[in-house]
């Protein structure tokens, strides 16, 4: 019972920067098409920060439960935003900016989540009601966001990193480098059925994405002298 009441805690804790971490990312997606002349998301209710715009059952509540149940960090995805690469005034470059503007976005906010942690830590008495769990709300936002925007850089198919890579091919490796899609699910299933195993592959791949967030974070904290 103390195990599920720590979960649903650790839940608790994580949603904010959570939600935050997915609608921002996709708005940004939405913000960077629509700059390179591609309106659809724009038109499609898809710039906004409404959480309601972007949800997803797998990916806004399965995905992320089930993360959070195996001791992995709260990670999913919120529904992808239709993008037509015709209307870029400039292909490849839409592409890949498009593609980076997600993990960009979750960069951007990890780092100013970062800093109010540090801000917070620093500058704030210890005795404020909310200090504790404010502390603990914007670690778990600094983490999600950089891990997110990590993941999401894994250049596999249909990830953002996938597509930044295809920006600068053409031809037959093209297509060649979009087939890997077929297998993207079944490595995804395995990694999961690994950790069931207490083999956590991904949390290897993901670890300089974690190692990165207490980078920032204890440099903001000796920048404004808690340290």
């Amino acid at each position: 019972m103390n195990d599920l009441n720590s979960i649903i805690f650790n839940i608790a804790q994580s949603l904010p920067g959570f939600l935050m971490a997915i609608v921002i990312h996709e708005a940004a997606h939405a913000w960077m098409a629509n700059k390179f002349g591609d309106p659809t998301a724009k038109n499609e209710g898809r710039l906004t920060l409404n959480p309601a715009a972007h949800y997803d059952p797998m990916g806004t509540v399965f995905f992320p439960l089930l993360a959070a149940f195996t001791n992995f960090a709260m990670i999913g995805w919120a529904r992808p935003v239709p993008i037509e690469v015709r209307n870029f005034k400039n292909y490849r470059a839409g592409l890949f900016w498009v593609s980076f503007a997600g993990p960009l976005s979750n960069l951007i906010l990890g780092t100013l989540s970062a800093f109010v942690l540090a801000l917070i830590a620093t500058k704030v008495h210890a005795g404020w009601e909310y200090y504790g769990i404010s502390i603990r709300i914007l670690r778990f936002s600094v983490y999600i966001n950089f891990i997110l925007a990590a993941f999401n850089l894994i250049p596999l198919p249909p990830l953002d990193g996938s597509k930044m890579v295809s920006s600068f091919l053409k031809g037959h490796a093209l297509r060649k480098y979009e087939d890997l899609a077929r297998y993207t699910p079944v490595i995804f299933i395995a990694v999961m059925l690994l950790s069931f195993m207490n083999i956590h592959t991904l949390g290897y791949v993901l670890m300089p994405a974690q190692d990165f967030a207490n980078f920032i974070m204890f440099s903001f904290l000796g920048l404004l002298g808690g340290m």
